[in-house]
């Protein structure tokens, strides 16, 4: 016979509309370029609900967003802010400049701060002068440019990684020489796959698929690029920004 004395006071019952479904996302800025990644496999606690759920986004031929954390809100948010982009581009006939889009997001963020996206956001691409940017941002807004981020379930592991290889922390140059102000795509690409690699090793909630999209400055040459396997082009035209996607496999256990 039950206790019924402990079912005669109160209870409580909670609702979380949350829900965490990992993956990892990271985004590099070069001189003329800008490379932004995330793997492909959506998960919630010890179970894989898909292992092809992309996480980065072409905007538009200069931007390009990563969101990351409850997918359900990150698709929501991403569907969201490309129909802005489409009415600016209807209104003004031109694509929105990289530093707007960051904005925008920042005001889409913040309106919802009472209830908001559980999203994180790292937004990349090129900026009117031609340089390479990426823009991070929290749930609720904030956000601030920089040259290099990773968000995720495996971001204390790549975030070092990457303070090492591209902001050079505990390094010392050689005698005579300083630490190079950026890297060549090549390079950035190759840091790219080997943090990935990496994170899936160390974590379960990383793998199965790696998409590396590449925003290349108006102009500028496909050296770095040139020869990759699977590399396709999603620009919508040649005489200006160039968006290219490079799919790799990633560990499926």
């Amino acid at each position: 016979m039950p206790d019924m004395s402990v079912l005669a006071g109160p209870q409580q019952h909670q609702f979380n509309p949350y829900a965490e479904n990992g993956g990892t996302i990271l985004a590099i800025a070069g001189a003329d370029f800008t490379v932004v990644a995330g793997d492909t496999r959506q998960s919630e606690g010890y179970s894989i609900q898909t292992r092809y759920a992309p996480k980065v986004f072409r905007l538009t031929d200069r931007a390009v967003l990563a969101v990351n954390g409850f997918a359900a809100d990150g698709n929501m948010f991403v569907k969201k802010v490309k129909q802005r982009l489409e009415w600016y581009r209807h209104a003004h006939a031109k694509d929105m400049p990289l530093r707007a889009i960051a904005r925008l997001i920042q005001t889409m963020l913040y309106a919802q701060r009472f209830f908001p996206y559980y999203v994180y956001n790292i937004l990349g691409g090129i900026e009117e002068d031609g340089s390479g940017a990426v823009y991070s941002f929290d749930p609720v807004g904030s956000y601030e440019r920089e040259a290099c981020r990773a968000a995720g379930a495996a971001q204390s592991l790549v975030q070092p990684f990457l303070d090492n290889q591209i902001y050079f922390k505990n390094q010392t140059a050689a005698p005579g020489q300083s630490h190079p102000t950026h890297l060549p795509l090549s390079d950035v690409l190759s840091i790219v796959i080997d943090s990935f690699t990496s994170a899936t090793e160390r974590h379960i909630e990383v793998g199965d698929g790696l998409e590396i999209y590449i925003v290349l400055a108006k102009g500028r040459s496909l050296q770095g690029v040139e020869g990759l396997r699977g590399l396709r082009e999603m620009s919508s035209r040649e005489d200006g920004e160039r968006v290219f996607v490079l799919q790799r496999e990633l560990k499926k256990d």
